[in-house]
């Protein structure tokens, strides 16, 4: 472990301007400010309302060495001080997308830290330790974007009630209200998701499914009884539910997560029992365009490989002819595997696992 050169600040990818979070453990919202030293180092604080609840130095990566976060505040001695760190850690992530890993010095075997790193280091000059986190182990604990109360993991209850020629596993209730939350560097503004409720949000999901370029895809153009209905069934279906996707308090995207052994899609490749799929949609004209719609891409995969540790696999039907959808499949790890026939359209079976996506994909 070398010491890294000094940050330039042409260097840094995002605004050193206050950034946003919301770590479990904590009331209300955590700020970040992120202030450009005269030696070059970076120094993070963490804010929770009026108080300073975290304090970190950065060091800029070299190449593809990792960088140095010296944490200052808190002092790892405490199990409970991993949600703050995970704050800082991200924040140092967010800064310097293309760095893959986090070298913290002096907090090797801290309670606060064992959550987070799976490997030590040791500078050979000086024999001081440090915690490596990398950036593919980091982004999949569900430490500051999924409320595990949304959706929790059940054991492998094979049930009885299901396609019986592919009887799934018992699953975890449909999650209620916000259960994924995240700060977008590059949008400047929060990306959450919660469960559709239909009697609060029928109008906005009739208006979103009567547009002609949302009801070409999915032949929903009906009527809000109608569509009352077809959320109902949602509902009392286990392998399915509906999301709504917002961007800071304005709602964009629907989604619908599925279970896909359960799904029209399971019969079509060989499905295992924890394999997740999604459809999706930007109902809101505001918040159309690449950018967008490809950090929906990457936080719904995100969301979905979270909500269950034991997933590997994210799937995909798109139209066979759909060459937008398909080029966000592959920019986010998706690979084609094959195309079949549904009896309503010609469809491409895409696939994300999930070591290539934490690998490949920037958060």
């Amino acid at each position: 472990m070398t010491l890294q050169k000094k940050i330039d600040p042409a260097d840094i990818t995002t605004s050193p301007a206050p950034t946003r979070h919301w770590p479990l453990g904590l009331d209300g919202e955590a700020a970040i400010e992120s202030r450009l030293q005269a030696d070059g180092t970076l120094e993070l604080a963490a804010h929770a309302g009026p108080t300073t609840i975290g304090r970190a130095g950065l060091r800029a990566p070299e190449g593809d060495s990792p960088g140095i976060l010296a944490i200052h505040e808190p002092d790892a001695a405490h199990p409970g001080d991993v949600h703050v760190i995970a704050i800082l850690v991200e924040a140092a992530f967010q800064l310097f997308p293309g760095m893959t890993a986090l070298h913290l010095p002096d907090v090797a075997s801290k309670p606060g830290l064992s959550a987070l790193a799976v490997q030590t280091v040791t500078d050979e000059e000086a024999g001081a330790s440090a915690v490596r986190i990398a950036r593919e182990h980091f982004y999949q604990l569900p430490l500051l974007w999924h409320r595990p109360e949304g959706s929790r993991a059940f054991p492998g209850i094979r049930s009885a009630i299901g396609p019986q020629d592919r009887l799934p596993l018992l699953r975890s209730p449909q999650p209620t209200g916000t259960f994924y939350r995240r700060w977008i560097p590059e949008l400047g503004t929060t990306l959450s998701m919660q469960a559709i409720d239909r009697r609060r949000d029928l109008r906005l999901f009739h208006g979103w499914m009567n547009q002609p370029r949302v009801a070409f895809f999915w032949e929903l153009a009906q009527s809000e009884a109608e569509l009352d209905r077809y959320l109902a069934g949602q509902e009392a279906d286990p392998h399915i539910f509906g999301v709504i996707g917002s961007l800071g308090d304005e709602p964009s995207s629907y989604f619908e997560f599925y279970w896909a052994k359960e799904d029209r899609l399971g019969p079509f490749y060989d499905a295992e029992d924890y394999d997740r799929g999604w459809h999706g949609l930007i109902g809101n004209p505001r918040h159309l365009g690449r950018t967008k719609t490809g950090t929906w891409f990457r936080s719904v995969t995100h969301c979905l490989f979270l909500d269950e540790p034991r997933t590997q696999r994210v799937v995909g039907e798109p139209r066979a002819s759909h060459q937008k959808m398909l080029s966000y499949c592959a920019e986010t790890a998706y690979d084609k595997v094959k195309e079949f026939d549904f009896p309503h359209k010609r469809a491409a079976l895409v696939c994300c696992h999930r070591e290539r996506f934490f690998r490949e994909v920037t958060l």
